[in-house]
């Protein structure tokens, strides 16, 4: 019975594998296309953007540091791959203030024409468990990571609808389809951005614009750094379990617009570890229980 259920659920996933190219939309043409990516100073969101910028797009960063911005614009510059190209930077924080947004995205617009994909790569993690984090900390990551994809989407999607062309994606996480020790304000945030997704697709699809979520595992970049200085033991005991993959890896994958299947196979895996995870939590549990024993005996 066991075999004949994964037997199903192999062939149900090369199924969807097969069929995907046929209901899936055309890619978007980047070359002269106009690419916000927000959060695009460091980590996958700068990946992105020079992925976008060595095939011919037109590029907003969007992040908080203008100093890392003005960085990551001349490291970007490099993969031009003609004399018009251009890196526009504004500095703002998306989660913040809507009108303000609203007014950088107009800004962008203005000078680089409207925007034909938007990258929503700007959030942060948190990690702890459940009792110790303070309530602002949700609050915070509930600003960042769901507001500060919000009002982005929010400020181009008109254009979009008006242009009948366009395209939205959200960064997630593996986190934002599986809940895990330790992220309770971070997972949850996460998960927000998946109702977002899929509602909003409802909505705009019948003006041929796409919306896509990425949810990219483990990567190599300064926020999964300091996500590890928070960790529980028992996160970093599941962190381990699983490779930590390279940001250039993960934008191509986003660019490419593969994520649909791809992260439909990361989900199917992800149910996989559920077990490991749960027995490692487990263990912790009764080794911490036997240590608050130990030191109340001695």
């Amino acid at each position: 019975m066991l075999l004949l259920a994964a037997a199903f659920l192999v062939a149900f996933v090369l199924l969807l594998y097969m069929v995907s190219p046929l209901i899936s939309p055309k890619p978007l043409a980047l070359p002269g296309a106009h690419v916000v990516v927000t959060g695009g100073s460091s980590g996958i969101g700068k990946c992105i953007a020079i992925e976008c910028y060595k095939q011919g797009a037109f590029i907003t960063l969007v992040a908080r540091n203008e100093d890392k911005l003005l960085q990551a614009k001349k490291e970007i510059e490099k993969h031009s791959i003609n004399d018009k190209q251009v890196v526009l930077c504004i500095s703002v924080d998306v989660s913040q203030d809507y009108s303000q947004v609203e007014n950088v995205i107009k800004q962008a617009q203005e000078k680089l024409g409207p925007v034909d994909m938007l990258v929503n790569c700007a959030g942060m993690s948190l990690a702890g468990k459940f009792e110790d984090l303070e309530v602002s900390t949700f609050e915070r990551l509930m600003s960042v990571n769901y507001l500060g994809s919000v009002y982005p989407s929010r400020a181009v999607i008109t254009t979009m609808k008006e242009r009948r062309v366009g395209r939205i994606v959200f960064v997630s996480s593996q986190a934002g389809q599986l809940g895990l020790f330790g992220f309770t304000a971070y997972s949850s945030s996460k998960f927000a951005i998946r109702g977002l997704a899929e509602a909003l697709q409802m909505e705009v699809k019948p003006y041929n614009v796409y919306v896509t979520v990425a949810y990219p595992p483990d990567t190599d970049t300064p926020g999964f750094a300091e996500e590890n200085k928070t960790k529980p033991l028992e996160t970093r005991l599941i962190s381990e379990t699983t490779s930590v993959c390279k940001p250039e890896q993960v934008a191509k994958q986003i660019v490419k617009d593969a994520i649909v299947v791809t992260m439909g196979l990361f989900r199917t895996i992800a149910l996989f570890y559920l077990g490991s995870f749960d027995s490692i939590v487990r263990r912790c549990m009764v080794q911490r229980a036997k240590s608050e024993i130990a030191d109340k005996t001695a």
